[in-house]
C-alpha cells in the first residue's frame, strides 16, 4: 500500500517555483473585494478535515486573505515544529538543566497535523518545514511526510534536522516527498561537538550529509550557529565543505532564546564573518537573492557549493518576511521573536470548523509588526526556549 501511495505522489509532484509574495500579498489586498459567497464557498469546502483522504480536497484559489498581514506580506511559508524533544542538548538551544517537555495529549495528534496544514496549504501556503526538537526521532515521521508531500498546492516541503539519525531514515523520507533538507552542525571537530550539544554523534551528523548528497538533494544545507569563542575559528574549515560537493552552508547570527545565556560579545557579526571568508578566498561573488530570501548568498570561484549568511541581528529582514510557525503543542506564532501565540488546538478540540480556525490565523496575521524589536530588546523579551519554538 504504501509503495501504491509513493509511486502515485511522484507522479504527481511537480518542481519547485518562486513567489514574489510581497507582489502576491498586494495584489490581493487591492482585489479583496471577492464576493462574501464565494468565501462561503471557499469555507464550506474545506470544512472537513484532510487527515483521512488529503487528496479529496482541490485548491480553489492561489491565495487567501489569511494569509496577508496588514504590511502587505503574503506568508507562503510554514514552520511545523513535530515534537520538543530532541536526542541533542545544543547549547544555545537549552539551558543545561533541559526545558520542561508539554505532556502528549496537549500536544498535537497527526491527524491534527495534517488539519492545520491543509488548511494553510489551501489558502496559498506552498512551502513547509518540518521541524522539533529533533522531527527525526518520531516514529510516524514518514507517515506525515507521506501526507503533507500529497496536498495539492504544496510545492516544497522541507525539514531542519541535526542529522544524528537521519542517513538511515533518508531515503524513505525522500520516497514520503521530503525534497529539501537543512541539517544542522556547528562545528568540524568531534570533541568540540560534544562539548556544544552535550551529547556524543559527530561521524553519525557527518554521515547524513554526505548520504543526503548522494541522494541528490541538491542543495544540501548545513546551518551553522557562529558564536565567539567557540567555534569563530572554523568559518573557513566549513567553507571548504562547499569546494567538492553542491553543499550551502549557512552561518548563523547567535540569537537570544530563553535559557541559552545570549550575550552581545558571543555573537559574531555576519559583516565580520564575511570578511574573514574574504581574507582566505578569492571570487567571492554575492549573488541575487530572492525577496523572502532570509540569507544573503554567496558563491566562491572554483567551489561546487555556495555560502550564506543569516544576519537576524545585525541586518533583519524583516520586510520580505513569509513565514509562519505552528509549534508542537499547537501555538501559532507569526513572528520567531515574538512572545505573542495563539493556540490553534484548543479551538481544534472545542469543535471549531475550517473557516472557525481560518478567523484564528488571519486575525494573527494581520497582528503581526513592520519588524522585530531589535536584538537587545528581543534579549530582554521574555519567549520561548528555542527547543519549544522549533528551529
Amino acid at each position: 500500500m504504501m509503495r501504491r501511495c509513493v509511486s502515485k505522489l511522484a507522479r504527481r509532484r511537480r518542481s519547485d517555483g518562486v513567489v514574489d509574495t510581497m507582489k502576491v500579498g498586494f495584489q490581493y489586498l487591492a482585489n479583496i473585494s471577492s464576493s462574501t459567497s464565494d468565501r462561503q464557498r471557499c469555507s464550506n469546502m474545506y470544512a472537513t478535515s484532510c487527515a483521512t483522504n488529503p487528496d479529496i480536497l482541490s485548491r480553489e484559489t492561489s491565495s487567501s486573505e489569511m494569509l496577508v498581514d496588514s504590511f502587505g506580506r503574503f506568508h507562503n511559508y510554514l514552520r511545523i515544529s513535530l515534537t520538543e524533544r530532541c536526542n541533542l542538548r545544543c547549547q544555545y538551544c537549552m539551558p543545561a538543566e533541559g526545558v520542561e517537555l508539554t505532556p502528549n495529549s496537549e500536544l498535537l495528534s497527526h491527524d491534527e497535523i495534517i488539519r492545520i496544514a491543509n488548511i494553510f496549504v489551501t489558502s496559498g501556503v506552498d512551502k513547509i518545514r518540518l521541524t522539533g526538537g529533533e522531527p527525526t526521532i518520531g516514529k510516524d515521521i514518514e507517515d506525515i511526510c507521506l501526507h503533507l508531500s500529497s496536498l495539492n498546492g504544496l510545492k516544497t516541503l522541507a525539514m531542519t534536522t541535526n542529522g544524528i539519525v537521519l542517513s538511515k531514515k533518508l531515503p524513505k523520507l525522500k520516497e514520503c516527498g521530503l525534497n529539501a533538507l537543512n541539517i544542522s552542525l556547528d562545528t568540524l571537530v568531534p570533541a568540540k561537538f560534544e562539548f556544544m550539544t552535550r551529547r556524543k554523534g559527530h561521524s553519525k551528523v557527518m554521515e547524513s550529509i554526505d548520504a543526503a548528497v548522494k541522494l541528490g538533494y541538491n542543495p544540501v544545507k548545513v546551518n551553522c550557529v557562529i558564536m565567539r569563542g567557540m567555534n569563530d575559528d572554523e568559518i573557513c574549515n566549513f567553507v571548504e565543505l562547499t569546494r567538492h560537493k553542491p553543499i550551502n552552508v549557512r552561518f548563523i547570527e547567535f540569537m537570544p532564546f530563553d535559557g541559552n545565556v545570549w550575550n552581545v560579545k558571543k555573537l559574531v557579526p555576519y559583516a565580520e564573518m564575511l570578511d574573514k571568508v574574504r581574507q582566505n578566498y578569492k571570487g567571492v561573488e554575492r549573488l541575487q537573492d530572492h525577496p523572502t530570501d532570509t540569507a544573503k548568498n554567496f558563491r566562491i570561484d572554483g567551489h561546487v557549493g555556495t555560502i550564506s549568511f543569516i544576519t537576524s541581528m545585525t541586518e533583519h529582514f524583516c520586510a520580505g518576511c513569509n513565514r509562519l510557525r505552528l509549534l508542537a503543542d499547537g501555538n501559532f506564532k507569526v513572528c520567531l521573536f515574538g512572545p505573542s501565540e495563539v493556540s490553534l488546538r484548543e479551538p481544534i478540540r472545542a469543535g471549531v470548523d475550517d473557516a472557525g480556525l481560518k478567523e484564528i490565523i488571519g486575525a494573527a496575521v494581520k497582528r503581526k509588526k513592520a519588524k522585530h524589536a531589535g536584538m537587545f530588546d528581543i534579549a530582554k523579551t521574555a519567549n520561548r526556549p528555542m527547543i519549544h519554538i522549533g528551529g
